[in-house]
């Protein structure tokens, strides 16, 4: 017969849930807490008072309240003083976060990267120098308990291998150890594919809050889909899942895709097929604001603008169909450059999607375009650092040298 968890176990499961509902949840009571986890008051105070004594929490009074009397404390997470790195590798540009437990953003850099050609090497020494300005402004006694990387391309799970990054040009490069070593003493950067980090961003914070099943896809020079199935991350085997962009849409002389097929979605339908198609002209505007020239003209009654458009959208809807068949989903996110193409040809798009789906999923799933905009992957990342703590809260509570 196999032993039921110990006593020890179900503590450091107790914790881990308690942290989880308030980095989460935001501030709550004891008596929330309680009634949330099913647990008594008494086992919820001691909880909170190991995760306080661990500086991961602290109890004070509410900021407002409504009701005469006196008020309950709340517990609420240390966010300046407990916080995780968050990095985004863009195609053209390069982002670092420093971010609160709590998910509150405390500090953020951005700087313009030149696509493919930049070594991984130059990519982590740029981040681990974003990294050590934000540490420098951090307050005295501040602890970073993690450290995330949201990277366009196939990233193996779980050792954080880029296998290839086809828009940056990177193949075979352990990036995550790189920038860990010049990030210096402290827990080691978790890496993850930017899809995957936009579905888990927005499924715990953002537009798919409360759906146990959604798919993010995300768009700039490709296109990537995160998939969230019964409330987990569906990575695959080896973390490749979700790899949509690569979906075979149109066999019969389609576009070539940086992957050495053609006719992909991203190919069909990601940033360069719609500026393309819209005959503008090369070194022109690209990226977001790109896709939004081309929406203006459509708008504005530019016939090539709004053709392209719509060709973009035809085959956008082939891949979503298919997703919808094949992972019945509640929910469809769009993130990055996609908003702006769903919402100038939605009506189109969800035409060719009634057409492609099969009626019995499609007409339960719903689209929305992501609620966290351009802080969506930095977030992901951010959440991917804080998996460690979160699991066992008093064993990452501080990192071996037990500074920032």
């Amino acid at each position: 017969m196999k032993a039921g968890p110990s006593q020890e176990e179900i503590r450091r499961q107790n914790l881990s849930a308690l942290l989880r509902h308030i980095h989460l949840g935001g501030p709550a009571s004891r008596a929330v807490l309680a009634d949330r986890m099913g647990l008594n008051r008494s086992t919820i105070m001691a909880l909170v008072t190991e995760l306080a004594t661990a500086g991961l929490v602290r109890e004070e009074l509410p900021r407002e309240t409504g009701r005469a009397g006196r008020p309950s404390l709340v517990v609420r997470p240390e966010t300046v003083s407990r916080y995780v790195f968050a990095f985004d590798v863009g195609v053209d540009y390069l982002a670092a976060a420093r971010i609160g437990l709590g998910g509150v953003f405390l500090d953020h850099r951005e700087t313009v990267a030149p696509g493919i050609g930049l070594h991984p090497g130059e990519t982590a020494a740029v981040l681990a120098d974003c990294a050590a300005e934000m540490r420098d402004t951090a307050p005295p006694g501040a602890v970073c308990v993690g450290a995330g990387a949201a990277v366009r391309g196939m990233v193996r799970h779980p050792d954080g291998l880029v296998r290839s990054a086809f828009n940056i040009g990177w193949t075979e490069e352990e990036f995550g150890e790189d920038l860990t070593r010049r990030l210096g003493p402290g827990p080691p950067v978790l890496l993850d594919n930017e899809s995957n980090l936009g579905a888990l961003a927005e499924h715990r914070r953002g537009a798919g809050i409360g759906c146990q099943d959604l798919i993010y896809l995300h768009g700039d020079i490709g296109i990537g889909g995160g998939v969230i199935s019964g409330g987990r991350l569906l990575r695959g085997h080896s973390g490749y899942g979700g790899e949509v962009g690569h979906m075979l849409v149109n066999p019969r002389g389609g576009r070539p895709c940086a992957c050495g097929s053609r006719g992909c979605l991203e190919a069909e339908a990601g940033q360069n097929a719609l500026l393309e198609a819209a005959c503008r002209p090369a070194g022109a505007t690209t990226g977001r604001a790109g896709i939004r020239g081309v929406i203006d003209a459509a708008d504005r009654g530019d016939v090539m603008a709004r053709t392209a458009l719509h060709t973009v959208g035809d085959w956008l809807a082939v891949g979503i169909a298919n997703l919808i068949n094949l992972y019945n989903p509640a929910l469809i996110i769009f993130g990055g450059t996609l908003p702006e193409i769903y919402l100038g040809a939605a009506a189109h798009i969800r035409s060719r999607i009634n057409t492609h789906a099969l009626a019995a999923s499609r007409e339960v799933t719903r689209f929305r375009v992501c609620r966290l905009g351009d802080r969506t992957l930095l977030t992901g990342a951010a959440e991917l650092a804080f998996t460690h703590l979160l699991a066992d809260p008093l064993a990452h509570a501080l990192p071996p040298s037990g500074g920032n």
